[in-house]
């Protein structure tokens, strides 16, 4: 019988809100069980530095140029991750094996090879004094990668916890949006990419338009008008982006400038619809190079709650495949992400890949993460 571990993932996405913090139980194969969930959220000054600094760096010099304050600013992240590990070792009457820390990343260029993350593992280590996993993406981008999804493994996991037919796929909103491709709980191959934005280009456009973080449940959305001119310039726009094949996208590929000028809620509408049919066309391909079956889309991530957006996939998906919550087949789609990063650090320490050719487009399935033990 596998051994299996405690591990713990902190996770902070592309909207620079806070950390979540989930704690599992795997072997870092087929079992697998949730065991804790909960969220930090960030203070308004350190999310407004982390979104400042990020503004800034739009290529690897960018790195070297703004070393010092990077610098400052991982050493308070490091901090911000600590203060929550120890918050949840209190709660709990287990002993923790194992962290998975992603940290929070600031400019990820796979061309470049570069994916940079704030985030001291040595240091969160020492302050926690615990075995920590970080730096998971690089690995993969040395192997030919594009150092994202990284996700799909997991994905592959939690399917084999739930009833539901096979075929099915799992759509993340986060700031980004990514699919995977479950066709089977047998050894299957492993097929997911990134398919475009998810949330990040109406957070955004939310932040500068207003001093709220997102559009809650899709609300503004919903009471703008959308400009259809604008609209349908951005999305063949788009169309030269999406020829490229991406395995994986940044924020910074994508922009607002298409809807300057526009109010509040106009904007917010028409950015939404632009992410939605971007996203619904990229599933729809996406699926169709697959095979004809129809299929059960899974979403998770924070843009499963903005309902206008969920509502403008579903309809640019022609009705062919299904889309619900991933909350309704008991798991929380808030967390998916953080489970993920607890299970692939236990993969890492036992030398498990964590990316894949169909996933990440590198060479051969690839371990990462680099382990430390600073205490």
């Amino acid at each position: 019988m596998s051994k299996s571990f405690y591990s713990l993932g902190l996770m902070s996405g592309t909207s620079m809100d806070g950390v979540d913090v989930s704690i599992i139980n795997s072997d870092g194969n087929a079992k697998f069980k949730g065991i804790f969930n909960k969220y930090f959220e960030y203070s308004e000054d350190l999310h407004k530095n982390l979104i400042s600094i990020r503004d800034k760096i739009n290529s690897s010099n960018d790195l070297k140029i703004h070393l010092k304050e990077l610098d400052i600013l991982q050493k308070e992240i490091t901090l911000f991750h600590s203060k929550a590990v120890n918050e949840v070792v209190k709660e709990i009457d287990f002993n923790i094996d194992i962290i998975g820390f992603h940290g929070q990343t600031i400019f990820h260029n796979a061309d470049e090879k570069i994916s940079r993350q704030l985030g001291d593992g040595n240091l969160l280590s020492q302050l926690v004094r615990k075995k920590v996993v970080y730096n998971f993406r690089q690995n993969d981008l040395k192997n030919g990668g594009q150092g994202a999804p990284l996700t799909p493994i997991f994905h592959k996991i939690i399917s084999k916890n739930i009833k539901i037919d096979f075929p099915f796929c799992i759509l993340n909103l986060g700031g980004i949006a990514n699919i995977t491709a479950i066709e089977s709980d047998e050894n299957s191959t492993l097929v997911s990419c990134d398919i475009g934005p998810g949330n990040c280009l109406i957070d955004e456009w939310i932040r500068k338009k207003t001093r709220k973080k997102y559009d809650k449940d899709g609300a503004i959305a919903k009471i703008g008008k959308k400009n259809i001119v604008i609209l349908n310039q951005a999305l063949d726009n788009h169309e030269n982006l999406r020829k490229k094949n991406i395995l994986s996208y940044d924020a910074k590929d994508f922009d607002l400038n298409f809807v300057r000028g526009l109010s509040l809620e106009d904007g917010v509408a028409t950015i939404t619809e632009f992410t939605g049919s971007v996203l619904g066309e990229a599933i729809l391909d996406f699926l169709n190079k697959l095979d004809d079956k129809t299929r059960t889309i899974l979403v998770s991530g924070g843009g499963r709650k903005n309902l206008t957006l969920v509502e403008s996939i579903k309809k640019n998906l022609l009705e062919k495949h299904t889309i619900e919550n991933i909350d309704n087949y008991g798991l929380d789609g808030d967390f998916i992400e953080s489970q993920a990063f607890a299970y692939l650090a236990i993969r890492s320490c036992l030398k498990l890949p964590i990316s894949f050719p169909k996933t990440t487009g590198c060479k051969e399935p690839s371990t990462g993460g680099v382990l430390v033990q600073n205490f």
